[in-house]
């Protein structure tokens, strides 16, 4: 019986809270350190990261709210800027393509925690339809997207966009991963 209660304490996953962030050090972004935090939070777009069971944020993931796919961070700022506007009009509603063009682990884990819990709010959302990335043409950038079930949708002159399902629940998921490797249609 104690071996059963630490076993079950062993394979507890660690709960995270996703929350939207005031403030980032974007000195310490890997991926867009250039941006500054005021770009990162004018024109509708956002800072979240997910704090782990000690208050600890264990990643960081920054997005632009569009209408549409950019194939750049300029183009990006465009777009978010002219969905911005429409939402003054929408009763504040902006864009329907949530577009991650920037994510990091603090701690290890983080990074698939945080595209899991991001993905969980942008289904719930009433207004967003797409989990669109705008990410660096790298290996890294492209592995990371692939393994946590994203699809590549485009690659451009300085990035590569991969969009994340959200349509599919986990279990469907789970079972298109599992024809895969049974080479079931």
């Amino acid at each position: 019986m104690v071996l059963a209660k630490i076993k079950k304490a062993l394979e507890k996953k660690p709960k995270f809270e996703l929350t939207e962030l005031p403030y980032i050090d974007v000195t310490e972004d890997p991926v867009r350190p250039e941006l500054s935090l005021e770009f990162r939070q004018t024109h509708g777009r956002k800072i979240y990261g997910i704090k782990d069971e000690e208050g600890d944020i264990a990643a960081v993931m920054c997005f632009a709210f569009t209408n549409g796919i950019p194939k750049s961070v300029e183009e990006m700022d465009t777009m978010s800027r002219d969905a911005a506007m429409q939402a003054v009009h929408r009763a504040g509603v902006q864009g329907t393509t949530a577009i991650a063009y920037t994510v990091w682990a603090k701690k290890k884990g983080g990074g698939k925690h945080i595209v899991n819990e991001v993905y969980k709010m942008i289904k719930e959302s009433n207004h967003l339809n797409r989990l669109v990335t705008l990410s660096p043409l790298t290996e890294m950038a492209e592995k990371f997207h692939l393994k946590n079930g994203a699809k590549l949708v485009g690659k451009h002159l300085t990035t590569q966009n991969f969009e994340y399902d959200i349509e599919l629940d986990q279990w469907e998921k789970l079972r298109d991963r599992a024809k895969g490797w049974f080479n079931i249609k």
